[in-house]
């Protein structure tokens, strides 16, 4: 073995260890920021195996290294400023745009390697079935998570609506069609004709397309989820064309990562993965009925009165959702909470699994306040504690909150876990309007008896709170 070998195994070893560790960090938010920092290295670690590899086997040609360059500038640009620029309400889209991206670097190894390597007149330059299963694997996975996720990011960016055609069984002979043809489009690449590889790229991000494009908003964070880990599996694949021991150990755990977060998310929507994809948006049948249903029983308050109601209580839970991250809120609440809390008030933030639009939305956007992180519960542990709660403060959250799960049956959204906010003693929820959420159903906890509605921006509501606040003197009690 020589020293570049040793060297580039050393290399791939300690990164596959910064990745691993990174992974496991990111699963505490205490933790996830310095977690991403070694995910990082772990990759740039990678980046430097390949380069050590290459000038070992022969050094790379000038033209390779100015490719080399060019691509990792552009795109390091590219990563820091996307990273510098995008709020906090577009990172579902972000996430979404960078799935595809490493769907498609997957698809482009792939094809780069089927078309380019060894010397023939014919078709594609392929030998080996390891090699040929490896590239119908990549394009296939590749293709579909790169499509797929560019349809999540534009519907999640209002750019792409779903057609009602989608919603119908027209879609399933659709997508068996697109299945069929990349089965055949792979048969023939087995076969090494060059048309069986061009279709199989076609027919697979038709595929993409045809199976995200039904997908309603409620679904959406299980989609981005599974798309991550379709994209880990396309660069496993993708390790195994090029020969690649960091690729396919990399792409196996992002992989598996993705897999299991996503039967999290399922969970925590109490939906299977099986009616995610091919059930069509969760909105339809009941919900569709549901969602032109007027409320009747509705109690509205002012800003003081819930002033008022928070200066006697002894313990206050706030219950973060989508509309806190439209309205660039977070900080005021931190305000808010500060006053409370000085006030000599116990505050704790509950978090839902599903709250925002991704995994982990609501816990990122507090931590860019400096909430303590010993203040964000999760919902299983926060439930029980409402009862003894003297104020539940929504803030923007509608179905994560909706009692319908656990007493309607016919309600689409029975059985999703939900925060059990309708148990504490007085609940204010701040919203904009009546709008239903993204299932598209009517939320009862807006009815009841020790429910208030205040409604306005949740910025603008949280500033008006915090001079009540301060006028009654709340952040001077001890």
């Amino acid at each position: 073995m020589t020293t570049f070998e040793i060297f580039k195994y050393a290399i791939d070893l300690l990164a596959v260890l910064l990745l691993a560790l990174g992974i496991k960090g990111l699963s505490k938010v205490r933790s996830a920021r310095e977690a991403n920092r070694l995910a990082a290295i772990a990759m740039a670690l990678a980046v430097v195996g390949v380069l050590v590899e290459s000038f070992g086997n022969g050094g790379i040609s000038t033209n390779a290294c100015l490719w080399i360059i060019l691509g990792s500038s552009v795109g390091g640009l590219l990563g820091m400023f996307t990273a510098q620029r995008v709020p906090m309400t577009a990172m579902p889209e972000t996430v979404a745009l960078f799935n595809g991206c490493g769907g498609m670097s997957s698809l482009l190894v792939a094809l780069g390697v089927a078309l380019f390597s060894g010397n023939s007149d014919s078709g594609v330059l392929i030998d080996g079935i390891v090699e040929i299963v490896s590239i119908v694997v990549s394009v296939f996975v590749g293709a579909i998570t790169f499509s797929g996720s560019i349809v999540a990011m534009a519907k999640l960016q209002g750019w792409l609506s779903t057609p009602s055609w989608t919603q119908s069984k027209v879609r399933h002979a659709v997508n068996i069609a697109f299945g069929v043809l990349s089965l055949v489009a792979a048969i023939e690449l087995f076969r090494r004709g060059e048309q069986g590889l061009w279709l199989l790229v076609i027919a697979s991000a038709l595929l993409g397309v045809g199976v995200t494009l039904p997908i309603g908003g409620a679904d959406m964070p299980v989609v981005i989820s599974l798309l991550n880990s379709y994209s880990g599996v396309a660069a496993a694949a993708a390790g195994f064309v090029v020969g690649s021991q960091i690729l396919i150990v990399a792409g196996a755990m992002v992989g598996a990562a993705g897999l299991i977060l996503t039967q999290v998310m399922c969970n925590g929507m109490n939906r299977s993965l099986v009616s995610v994809l091919f059930g069509g948006s969760i909105s339809a049948g009941i919900a569709s009925e549901s969602s032109g249903t007027e409320y009747k029983n509705i109690t509205s308050c002012s800003v003081e009165e819930c002033a008022l109601t928070m200066e006697a209580a002894e313990r206050v839970v706030i219950v973060p959702g989508y509309g806190l991250a439209v309205a660039q809120a977070q900080h005021t609440l931190r305000e808010v909470t500060r006053v409370l809390e000085a006030g000599g008030i116990d505050v704790t933030y509950a978090i839902h699994p599903v709250a925002g639009r991704m995994p982990g939305h609501m816990n990122v956007l507090l931590a860019e306040a400096d909430v303590p992180y010993e203040q964000l519960k999760e919902m299983d542990v926060i439930n029980p504690e409402f009862p003894a709660t003297d104020v539940a403060l929504i803030l923007g959250a509608n179905d994560v909150v909706n009692p319908q799960a656990k007493n309607d049956s016919t309600s689409p959204l029975y059985g999703m876990p939900v925060l059990d906010v309708q148990e504490a003693r007085s609940v204010f929820v701040v919203k904009r309007g009546m709008s239903a959420g993204y299932s598209g159903i009517k939320n009862d906890l807006f009815e009841l008896s020790n429910t208030s509605m205040v409604f306005g921006d949740a910025k603008k509501v949280l500033g008006d709170l915090l001079v009540e606040l301060k006028e009654l003197g709340v952040g001077k009690k001890r």
